[in-house]
């Protein structure tokens, strides 16, 4: 009774210790630059999603939740030198960001220097959490593998024909790589990969090349576009008028400003990472209504990620009853349940990314609303997602 006495007695004094101590996050985001409406609503959706999650408290485990904001201007340098000031002079306990890929990619081995978490949200490159990844990563934001196979399921069958337009960066190198191995398992075959630089403005050498390569091919002929931030080529596509050539386009989902340029593509599908009015939990619930009180306007794409990163945060914290050793959280969060706008996330043991739905879509246009709106065609569940595990663990 007395070792039982004691125990309790210390496991009370440890726990009172944590409470003293603030819990302190670095969010760092390119705000500047051209994702910079992506990090804005990544920073919107992870300050929302910790006033959920603590029921308006900002405190977990006794703790209050202190954020500090690093702007890393994609610019993988000054990501990397953020990091390791969040680290070692701010003293935080984890940290949150990478909003470019190749930013992200630069801060992993800084997460592996101070041996300290970073969770990745929401930059989505595979190598995040395949060749460049170390134990210290998480990610709640989806890999390209996740993307390329729904995307796959959504368009892929027997007679389908696909050449693929992506940037050229490891964002669009590594997104075609998965797309072409998740396509051929559907029966399509993709003929031809096209890469363009994130700057460019205008894409008619590119998509010329792309006509070519499918016209002398038979069969349902597909462009599947995978493009984030500046440029628009579905507004170059549909100025080429790819239909008068037999050829249609498919593409995942975007933020609602880019999905303006969908309304030229009705009937359009593909599969997405969330819209708003798909998912049906209470957390999507709170942040689609939270969110036009707030600002009047649906939460975003990258909204729902932001709110997912404060989420498995607060669950982790929660779990370890505030202890953030990082060993302690990494041992929490390996296989990890929790909820999110999208419903439940799971990080997978081996790699620390998190399993997901995703949504399968149809274009519809309704002169009404601003965007085109992404139609639930189908839900791709986490047990249809065979989605690979990259990083040799």
């Amino acid at each position: 009774m007395k070792i039982l006495s004691l125990a309790l007695s210390l496991l009370l004094i440890s726990t009172a210790a944590f409470a003293q101590k603030p819990l302190r996050i670095a969010l760092i985001e390119d705000t500047t630059g051209p994702l910079e409406a992506y990090a804005k609503q990544s920073r919107t959706g992870f300050m929302m999603g910790l006033d959920y999650a603590t029921h308006g408290t900002m405190m977990v485990a006794g703790r209050k939740i202190e954020v500090i904001e690093k702007d890393s201007q994609t610019k993988a340098d000054v990501a990397r030198n953020l990091l390791a000031e969040a680290y070692g002079d701010d003293n935080v306990d984890l940290a949150v960001g990478g909003t470019n890929s190749a930013v992200a990619l630069a801060m992993l081995p800084v997460a592996q220097d101070y041996k300290k978490i970073l969770i990745v949200e929401p930059a989505v490159a595979d190598s995040i959490t395949g060749a460049k990844w170390n134990r210290y990563i998480f990610r709640t934001a989806r890999n390209s593998s996740q993307d390329a196979i729904a995307n796959a399921l959504a368009i892929g069958k027997p007679g389908v024909v696909v050449a693929t337009l992506a940037q050229d960066y490891a964002f669009g190198h590594d997104g075609v790589a998965a797309f072409r191995a998740a396509l051929a398992a559907t029966g399509a075959k993709l003929v031809h990969e096209e890469y363009a630089p994130p700057t460019t403005t205008d894409f008619t050498a590119a998509l010329q090349r792309i006509f070519d390569a499918l016209a002398h091919e038979k069969g349902d002929k597909v462009v599947w576009v995978i493009w984030a931030g500046g440029g628009d080529p579905l507004s170059a596509l549909k100025a080429m008028d790819p239909s008068r050539l037999g050829i249609r386009v498919a593409t995942g989902g975007n933020i609602l400003p880019a999905l303006v340029a969908y309304k030229a593509f009705p009937g359009l599908e593909g599969a997405t990472y969330y819209y708003y009015d798909i998912p049906k939990n209470p957390a999507n619930d709170w942040l689609v209504a939270e969110h036009e009180k707030r600002f009047h306007t649906p939460p975003d794409f990258f909204t729902c990620g932001g709110m997912s990163a404060a989420m498995a945060v607060v669950a982790a914290v929660a779990k370890t009853q505030g202890d953030t050793d990082t060993e302690k959280l990494i041992a929490a969060m390996e296989g990890m349940a929790f909820e999110t706008p999208k419903g439940k996330m799971i990080f997978r043991a081996e790699d620390h990314q998190a399993l997901q739905s995703m949504y399968g879509f149809r274009i519809k246009v309704d002169p009404d609303v601003k965007w085109a709106i992404p139609v639930l065609t189908h839900e791709f569940t986490i047990s249809e997602m065979n989605v690979p595990i990259e990083n040799g663990r």
